[in-house]
């Protein structure tokens, strides 16, 4: 029996639970209505952060211990250093319509999962008890 902690799940439950925020995102210009582009921005936010806890126990448990630190400082790095272009490409991007920031943003997330996806899937932890093809389900 896998403990509740075990890491074979990690990466899926990082990955599948990002992409539907990624698509409510993209969905955002196409909303017939303002109140209905609020609720999937509203619904967005309450599922866009749900694979940060998951995202760094998986790299946590992909790095020797003695590198976790160092492992935790570069990721969280790189996230708030790349935050501020977001707004700033948006606003590249705005001339040429206001529904493409948000397309663009949804494709390029869902684009990064998805390649993260296929990139680690076959990767196991040297804490993984069973390989990813038969972890239990």
């Amino acid at each position: 029996m896998i403990a509740a902690g075990a890491p074979w799940w990690l990466l899926r439950t990082m990955v599948f639970t990002h992409l539907p925020s990624n698509v409510l995102l993209a969905a955002v210009p196409f909303a017939p209505s303002l109140p209905v582009a609020v609720v999937l921005l509203l619904a967005r936010a309450c599922l866009s952060q749900m694979d940060l806890p998951t995202r760094q126990a998986y790299v946590m448990a992909l790095v020797p211990e003695q590198e976790r630190t160092a492992a935790a400082a570069v990721t969280n790095t790189a996230r708030y250093l790349t935050r501020p272009a977001g707004p700033a490409l948006a606003g590249l991007l705005f001339p040429f319509g206001a529904a493409l920031p948000y397309v663009i943003a949804g494709a390029a997330k869902t684009a990064y999962d998805l390649t993260l996806w296929r990139t680690f899937r076959s990767v196991r932890l040297p804490t993984d008890q069973h390989p990813p093809d038969e972890a239990p389900r």
